[in-house]
C-alpha cells in the first residue's frame, strides 16, 4: 500500500465523504468546533499566515439574515443545518505574522505592506485553510456542506466588516435522509499529472 493512512480513515476524509445537503437534527457543539480548528490550525500556509476566520451562526435571527444571502436553492439546507459557519479571509493578517513567523517579523511590511498584495494572500491562504477545515469536519465525524452560491456582499455587509472578505458558508451536522448526491465524476491520474 502506496498510503500510511489507514484505509477507513482515508474513506472518512476522501472516498466516502460528500457534500451533505440534508442534516439531522443532532446538534453540533462548540467543543467540537474547537476540536476542528485545534486539529486543522497545522495546516501548511505561506509565511505561517493565519487569515481564515470563522463565524459561527447559531442563533435563529443570525440564521435567517443568513439565508436571505443565500442563492435559492441554498436556503433550505442553511436554514435547517444544525450549524452552519461563514469562513471569510482576514486582509489584516498581516498584523498576526511577528507572531506567527517570528524567525523573519519583516516579512509583515516587506511582502504585506501594501493591501493588493494582502488581499491576493489573504484569499489564497485562507482558501487553503477553509479545505482544511472542511476536512477536519468530516474528522469528527460530521458532513460539511460548502457552498460559493450566495450574495457575497450581502453576507459581508450584514456579519463581516470591510477588513474581511467571505469565501464561503459550510453546513455542518450529521447527514441526514437522502444527503447525498450521486457521486460526480472525477479526473483520472493521466489527467492531472504530467511529468517534465
Amino acid at each position: 500500500m502506496s498510503l500510511v493512512l489507514d484505509p477507513a480513515a482515508q474513506d472518512l476524509l476522501f472516498r466516502e465523504a460528500r457534500t451533505a445537503n440534508t442534516f439531522t437534527d443532532e446538534p453540533v457543539t462548540d467543543e467540537q468546533v474547537q476540536a476542528i480548528y485545534d486539529l486543522v490550525k497545522y495546516g501548511p500556509t505561506a509565511f505561517n499566515q493565519s487569515p481564515l476566520r470563522i463565524t459561527l451562526v447559531r442563533s435563529a435571527e443570525a440564521r435567517e439574515r443568513l439565508v436571505q444571502h443565500m442563492a435559492e436553492g441554498n436556503q433550505p439546507k442553511t436554514a435547517t443545518a444544525p450549524l452552519v459557519a461563514i469562513l471569510s479571509a482576514d486582509n489584516e493578517f498581516h498584523e498576526e505574522l511577528p507572531t506567527l513567523f517570528p524567525h523573519f517579523p519583516q516579512a509583515k511590511d516587506l511582502f504585506f505592506g501594501e493591501r493588493s498584495a494582502r488581499e491576493g494572500a489573504a484569499t489564497l491562504n485562507a482558501a487553503l485553510q477553509a479545505a482544511y477545515f472542511i476536512i477536519g469536519v468530516r474528522a469528527a465525524g460530521l458532513a460539511a456542506g460548502p457552498m460559493t452560491g450566495l450574495d457575497f456582499e450581502g453576507v459581508r455587509k450584514e456579519f463581516l466588516d470591510d477588513d474581511h472578505t467571505p469565501l464561503m458558508v459550510v453546513n455542518i451536522g450529521k447527514p441526514g435522509d437522502d444527503a447525498w448526491f450521486p457521486r460526480s465524476p472525477r479526473l483520472a491520474y493521466d489527467e492531472v499529472v504530467t511529468t517534465v
